[in-house]
């Protein structure tokens, strides 16, 4: 394999652990420069179109022969994609790409330092001039929260320079905005200032993403409006309500402070740790780096990031005043402040931070479980090993069920995981031999002891853990056979069902105590799995067993009456009772005279 090649396929494991979340992408050439920043709605579709082999153009194709890395960074919007691509582009200048020039950024609105300050959309940063809030990446959404300030809130639209002294003075007259509906002239005391500038408080909620409140208020002035026969007037502030509703103006990535801020944050593992560091500079993030690790000793995530905090500060140049972490730490900076946000700007960037660090982890295992396919399934049992607290990693699994209707052909089935894996070989059915009746607990009982009695018997292998489809009843029989009967070391787990009959809670322990498994992840997965396996297993032996006893007939008893000739009667005279009133010479012109005489003489008896 060639060096080109072996670049290839290595950016294709990269490639193929991509998240398909929005994002921006980073590709780095032979010495560590970014070449080219991309978006996406869809990391890893985006990425991986660049490596597939449908027809590039030449510009592409040169791109693509000096890759030597690739970097993302996870946001939550593809909205948001489109900030993060405009801010690192101004921040590493890529020569592939086409520079963003200081006047097309995105927009803001800034609320001006006035005494009626007004609202207006600008390109222009200047922080004298007001408090500013956005940028905005689109612009249709950016115009829709404008339309809903000034259909709630009436903030004056001209460009006039307005002073409290030329109020006073009567200096100022109302314009066209106040005779068509538009401003309530606060410059010519129709609205006093107090109550202007109570609207444009309510203003910077909006721009802030504080909505809340103000569907609230709307919701009960409809229904107040409703109450009184008002429809109208009721239609016309449900539309506001609706649009203030469905209205989301603030991008995540950014916050409103214009103060540069560090964010950490930290995922670990048995042998990794790894910290996620974003910089925030103007309320917009200019650079993500995740780093990896390698736990020597057994230390405590508090003295990972402390130690990550200084080295990578130091590493990235960084002299931020603020620094937002997960939790409280042991130490101090010199003209820095540790703050452990709970609500707020800082706290959603904190939650973005950690949602990085968490994908980066997740890569980083997919990578090595593609490297190695049976690495999953080992990283899933540690995970189980770990939740449980088991002495042994659980390699090899036995799961067991019952299945009956009302005690009738009941049966057991035990099926094994090996590895995470199924093994089917080692599957055993059990017809239930000494239970009389739907008795399940009892019948667990019998298959468990029959099964285990033999392996120590046998010097069979004995399994790892034992799992029960079923609750604390079916844990407590297989416990008393295990550790009373057969004096047996073996951990036990329930998987318990809820309403719906699906997979709810783990029980492991005595007394039994739920285990907290997330419902998504790859652990629960694979016990669900092993439960609708022993499950599915035992209702197909049911099955078999109830069909076979559904089609026995009396021709079944009867010696040297095989399954051809009970179908070539069947097929003749359509059912037993004819069968049975049909004469000698009948039966002989359809199987012969040695089983018509077979036949004759057990119908007579």
């Amino acid at each position: 394999m060639t060096k080109d090649e072996e670049r290839l396929q290595r950016l294709k494991v990269i490639v193929n652990s991509l998240s398909e979340e929005p994002g921006c992408y980073q590709y780095l050439d032979k010495d560590g420069r970014v070449i080219y920043v991309g978006k996406a709605k869809n990391l890893k579709r985006r990425v991986s179109s660049y490596f597939n082999n449908s027809p590039k153009n030449r510009k592409t194709q040169i791109l693509v022969s000096k890759i030597q890395d690739i970097k993302y960074v996870v946001v939550p919007t593809d909205e948001d994609a489109l900030i993060q691509e405009n801010n690192l582009i101004k921040e590493h200048q890529p020569f592939y790409n086409i520079l963003l020039k200081d006047g097309k950024t995105y927009p803001s609105v800034c609320i001006t330092n006035e005494y009626l300050p007004r609202v207006i959309k600008t390109r222009n940063i200047d922080k004298k001039a007001g408090t500013y809030y956005g940028p905005f990446s689109h612009t249709g959404t950016l115009n829709a929260m404008l339309e809903l300030i000034d259909k709630l809130y009436q903030i004056r639209l001209c460009h006039t320079y307005i002073s409290q002294e030329k109020i006073e003075q009567g200096k100022i007259k109302s314009c066209l905005y106040f005779d068509i509906g538009k401003c309530k002239a606060p410059c010519v005391g129709r609205q006093t200032h107090e109550d202007y500038l109570k609207q444009i408080e309510e203003v910077k909620e909006i721009l802030s993403g504080n909505t809340r409140n103000l569907c609230q208020r709307l919701q009960t002035e409809m229904q107040e409006l409703a109450i009184q026969e008002r429809f109208l007037e009721a239609e016309a502030v449900k539309r506001k309500y609706l649009l203030a509703k469905d209205f989301d103006s603030k991008s995540r990535v950014i916050t409103s402070t214009n103060q540069n801020i560090d964010v950490f944050s930290i995922e670990d593992d048995e042998n990794k740790a790894y910290i996620n560091y974003m910089h925030v500079v103007n309320g917009c993030i200019t650079q993500v780096f995740t780093n990896e690790y390698r736990k020597r000793l057994d230390e405590t995530p508090e003295e990972i990031l402390s130690l990550a905090i200084v080295g990578m500060r130091e590493k990235y140049g960084s002299e931020s005043k603020e620094i937002v972490i997960p939790f409280e730490l042991d130490f101090t900076l010199k003209d820095a402040q540790f703050i452990v946000p709970k609500a707020g700007d800082k706290k959603k960037l904190l939650f973005l931070s950690e949602a990085n660090v968490r994908q980066y982890r997740i890569d980083a295992l997919k990578q090595a479980e593609r490297l190695n396919p049976d690495q999953r399934n080992i990283n899933i049992l540690k995970e189980l090993q770990r939740k449980l607290k088991l002495e042994k990693l659980p390699m090899r699994i036995e799961c067991f069920d019952n299945s009956n209707i009302m005690g009738q052909d009941a049966v057991a089935g035990c099926v094994v995981f090996i590895g995470g894996r199924k093994s089917k070989n080692d599957y055993r059915k059990y017809n239930i031999k000494t239970v009389i009746g739907p008795d399940d607990y009892a019948s667990m009982s019998e298959v468990v002891y029959r099964k285990y009695s033999r392996a120590i018997a046998e010097e069979t292998p004995l399994p790892d853990l034992i799992i029960t489809d079923g609750g604390k009843g079916q844990m407590e029989v297989v416990r008393k056979v295990i550790e009373d009967q057969l004096h047996l070391e073996i951990p036990i787990a329930g998987l318990a069902k809820d309403s719906h009959h699906r997979t709810n809670e783990l029980l492991f322990g005595f007394p039994q105590k739920v285990v907290g498994i997330e419902m998504d992840s790859p652990l629960f997965k694979l016990l669900t799995q092993i439960q609708d396996e022993v499950h599915r297993f035992a209702i197909t032996f049911h099955k078999q067993k109830r069909a076979k006893h559904t089609t026995e007939s009396e021709l079944d008893h009867i010696k040297g009456i095989g399954a051809t000739t009970k179908t070539l009667l069947l097929k003749h005279f359509k059912s037993l009772k004819r069968i049975k009133k049909a004469d000698y010479e009948q039966l002989v012109s359809v199987v012969g005279t040695a089983k018509a005489q077979l036949l004759q003489e057990a119908f007579h008896e």
